[in-house]
């Protein structure tokens, strides 16, 4: 991939191109964990991907581009978020019963992946970091600006959650609002 982040710095616009598309899968996922909305996710991804391409060339080390461009999108995200927050939404809640009992039927089919999405932001964005995008504990820390002990205690309490969660939906008794 350096080489070809090499060449994308030197202005060729089919290496970007192919970068983006190998990294593409996994930028989604982590803008997904973030956003929950498709929708969202195409737009951070579009922000994301044009502001990696004017500032191509201001990367000083093109071995660290998979961490920048996972830096920028989640900035992306958090803006997202933000401007999110200043709009209220009404959505259509499902009626009490009928509907909304298959809803919640549904709804405590619920997989490890919805575990992790229901962590809250700071843990599920270090554990699909490290567990989703292979990320080594130094760089999450920097991606995300934080210690690198402060990572692995995120990691730990994010661990720790989950495996109390998968314990209980063995015993059958999980509350999947104690998430």
């Amino acid at each position: 991939m350096e080489l070809e982040v090499k060449k994308a710095q030197r202005g060729d616009l089919d290496a970007f191109v192919r970068i983006i598309r190998e990294l593409e899968p996994r930028l989604y996922s982590l803008a997904k964990s973030i956003l929950r909305r498709d929708e969202d996710c195409a737009d951070a991804m579009q922000e994301a991907t044009l502001k990696a391409y004017k500032s191509l060339t201001s990367l000083k080390k093109p071995e660290f581009f998979k961490t920048w461009i996972i830096r920028i999108l989640i900035n992306e995200c958090n803006q997202l978020l933000r401007n999110r927050q200043r709009t209220v939404v009404m959505d259509e809640l499902p009626e009490a019963s009928g509907e909304a009992g298959a809803y919640y039927q549904d709804y405590q089919k619920i997989d490890l992946e919805e575990a992790v999405n229901r962590l809250d932001e700071n843990l599920r964005i270090v554990i699909h970091l490290f567990y989703y995008q292979d990320l080594p504990i130094k760089q999450i820390s920097e991606v995300l600006g934080i210690s690198e002990g402060a990572v692995r205690a995120r990691l730990h309490r994010a661990r720790g959650i989950l495996a109390d969660w998968v314990k209980k939906r063995k015993e059958g008794g999980l509350s999947y609002e104690s998430i």
